[in-house]
């Protein structure tokens, strides 16, 4: 018993004297990161484009393999 509250303290104490990384600045939602912003659309169309590379073989091989073509 003595242990869980000694443990619990601790817990406490350590909360209260740290801060979180995730917290530790604000976000200038005026001024956006415009590196992180072209990466993150670039990466998304990259993707897009292998998708429907890839949708357009499936459905080609698709179309050798019941004869439709």
């Amino acid at each position: 018993m003595i242990f869980n509250r000694l443990l619990h303290r601790a817990v406490l104490d350590s909360r209260v004297g740290s801060r979180s990384v995730f917290t530790s600045s604000k976000p200038d939602i005026a001024n956006p990161n415009w590196l992180r912003v072209g990466l993150a659309f670039g990466t998304s169309a990259f993707l897009w484009g292998l998708l429907f590379k890839q949708q357009s073989a499936d459905v080609h091989e698709y179309k050798v393999r019941n004869g439709l073509e």
